[in-house]
């Protein structure tokens, strides 16, 4: 298979970085032009989208979905990262809470939250991470901003605390864990984290990064996921010949020249051609109100 392109998900193991990753699959498949999707800290495990070749392009698009996460959360300690690999800031000598009250609280942060980025984050200020300023012993203050935990679903197993969270691009996990031991008096930090989601990909298609040694590049290419995937909640274009060909030049067509493509400006759609796939489209308007359809992205 010449010059693939596609989606790869790697359930991702702690301990390594996410570019690890993507280093490995680079010699592996003796490709150049990989990137991914999302990182995933070290002591984080899960799924990490890996784009090849030009899927690369479709990044910006995936990074901007809803995920999915399971997260271990200690109560009664803070620290300085929010999660168990940071300095001990407070450990309470009290009884801590039960896992009923805990729950109630966990539950409480449904719905849209505003929620300040932690000061270890790659979150950039200024042009600098905050990770970095934090490392210098800096801390600065940083602009609440709104997510959304679309569900908060609390978990007890052999005495721990768990929580099952699925929530909008920019959430920071640790930082609910330690928001949550704030409201429930006790303190908490983050002791465990497994990305289980990212948009329409799970576990299901993943390839556990501890057996991409043992697969050929053909195995491997197997589990390659189109790029189309990411886009089939979108309505379907199809246009003939003549106009595929001025769209795929970039230029922008009359709405009411082509046929089956209808919508508001602003609506999007993923384009094909007699080979599939291979583009995103756009209907915008020209300063008199004329509606166009015009190329937004190509991946081809």
């Amino acid at each position: 298979m010449n010059n693939p392109s596609g989606i790869i998900i790697i359930d991702k193991p702690t301990g390594i970085t996410s570019h690890n990753c993507i280093s490995k699959l680079r010699w592996l498949l003796k490709q150049k032009k990989i990137g991914h999707c999302g990182t995933l800290d070290p002591m984080a495990s899960g799924i990490l989208p890996i784009m090849i070749g030009s899927a690369v392009k479709a990044s910006e698009y995936l990074v901007d979905h809803d995920k999915r996460y399971y997260a271990g959360i200690k109560l009664g300690i803070t620290t300085d990262t929010q999660d168990v690999t940071g300095s001990v800031l407070s450990q309470t000598d009290k009884p801590l809470p039960s896992f009923e009250e805990f729950a109630r609280v966990a539950k409480s942060f449904e719905g849209e939250i505003m929620q300040t980025p932690p000061m270890y984050s790659a979150l950039k200020v200024g042009g600098v991470k905050l990770y970095d300023l934090a490392r210098e012993g800096v801390t600065i203050e940083r602009e609440a901003r709104k997510v959304t935990i679309y569900s908060c679903n609390p978990i007890e197993k052999d005495g721990e605390f768990y929580l099952d969270v699925k929530c909008s691009r920019g959430t920071y996990i640790r930082t609910l864990c330690a928001d949550i031991g704030e409201k429930l008096g006790c303190g908490a930090c983050m002791c465990s984290l497994d990305r289980t989601e990212v948009d329409v990909f799970t576990k299901q298609d993943a390839i556990v990064f501890d057996n991409l040694n043992d697969m050929s590049v053909e195995e491997i290419l197997s589990h390659l996921i189109p790029v189309e995937k990411m886009f089939m909640h979108l309505p379907e274009a199809r246009m003939d010949e003549f106009f595929n060909r001025l769209y795929y030049h970039g230029e922008k067509i009359r709405l009411g020249k082509l046929r089956g493509i209808n919508g508001e400006v602003g609506d999007i759609f993923r384009v094909y051609d007699e080979n599939g796939f291979y583009s995103i489209g756009e209907i915008v308007a020209d300063g008199e109100g004329k509606k166009y359809f015009r190329q937004k992205k190509l991946f081809r």
